[in-house]
């Protein structure tokens, strides 16, 4: 088809190679493109090998923590556990009731504080503030704080209400998790939202609702499944703080009563789960630090319980619409 001097137009590569003859490579050419081809296919071993591997050493470590938790803490696991008062030095029974309670109550209200803060400032950012100065300085803030140590959350709670109060209380535990829990809230419902479809935005604004309406009442709506997941990963964050803990809500022998009080959420020191298994478990009480493993094996239930639910919230999120 070329003696003629034209080229097949339903041929492009022949009339690219008629063109533009490529030449035959080499043999260094062809050796050197070998020695390449190996040397991926040997980097690419290397790498999934090391992959696989550290992937089996990490879920060789954590089977081995969660199976010695469960082994050791199981036994401590009655009705006594989850009803009754601590035991005394050395006494048998008893259980962590008062603590279990008490982390309800700190982690309950860590959510108030920081939750609709949170899912209110990732609002501002994903609708209103974008890509503004201040949606861009909040956005910094928020990774710094990601990045803290969550005993430097507790020294900030300390400073601000237990060393002017002059007690610990429950309400300073809560106020510490808060200040953990907020910026994890932010992000990820800030992500969340930023995935909704701008055609969902731009219909409602079409039919003449007001900004936010249109971003409280669809955009909001349309990803709830996201923003209860992120709440949920929120409060898993805190889940098993003590650090932060150890300068607001200290511990306490006894149960929670009120608000206020010595022995109330605002008054006094307030037990809870974290402090308690920390306390017990270097105890040289045996019944102490059979508590203590009980007390972990519940923290891991609880932990690896809440994942699970916001795994199914947020596959079963679309479902909702």
């Amino acid at each position: 088809m070329i003696e003629d001097g034209t080229i097949a137009a339903n041929d492009p590569a022949r009339a690219s190679s008629a063109r533009f003859p490529v030449p035959a490579p080499s043999p260094a050419e062809r050796r050197t493109r070998r020695r390449s081809v190996a040397r991926r296919r040997f980097v690419n071993k290397v790498v999934t090998v090391g992959a696989w591997t550290a992937g089996a050493i990490g879920i060789f470590f954590m089977g081995w923590i969660v199976l010695t938790v469960v082994r050791r803490g199981i036994g401590a696991i009655n009705w006594a556990f989850f009803t009754e008062l601590p035991p005394g030095p050395g006494d048998p029974g008893g259980g962590l009731a008062n603590a279990i309670v008490g982390t309800i109550v700190i982690t309950f209200g860590a959510a108030l504080i920081g939750i609709p803060v949170g899912f209110f400032a990732a609002v501002y950012l994903a609708e209103f503030g974008r890509n503004g100065r201040i949606a861009t300085a909040i956005r910094t803030i928020t990774n710094v704080v990601l990045g803290v140590p969550s005993i430097v959350a507790g020294l900030f709670a300390f400073a601000i209400l237990v060393r002017p109060l002059s007690h610990y209380s429950g309400f300073a535990g809560s106020v510490a998790l808060a200040f953990i829990m907020l910026p994890v809230m932010t992000r990820t419902a800030e992500d969340i939202l930023n995935l909704v479809p701008n055609d969902l935005r731009e219909s409602a604004l079409a039919i003449g609702a007001p900004r936010w309406k249109a971003t409280m009442g669809v955009i909001v709506r349309s990803a709830r499944g996201g923003l209860i997941t992120g709440a949920i990963l929120a409060v898993v964050r805190v889940s098993g703080e003590t650090a932060p803990l150890l300068f607001t809500a200290l511990s306490s022998p006894y149960w929670l009563e009120g608000l206020f009080g010595q022995s109330g959420y605002f008054g006094g020191p307030t037990a809870n789960l974290t402090k308690t298994v920390y306390d017990y478990a270097t105890s040289p009480y045996q019944n102490w630090q059979d508590l203590a493993w009980g007390g972990a094996l519940v923290i891991i239930v609880t932990v690896l319980g809440m994942n699970i639910l916001a795994r199914l919230i947020f596959q079963r999120g679309k479902e909702w619409h």
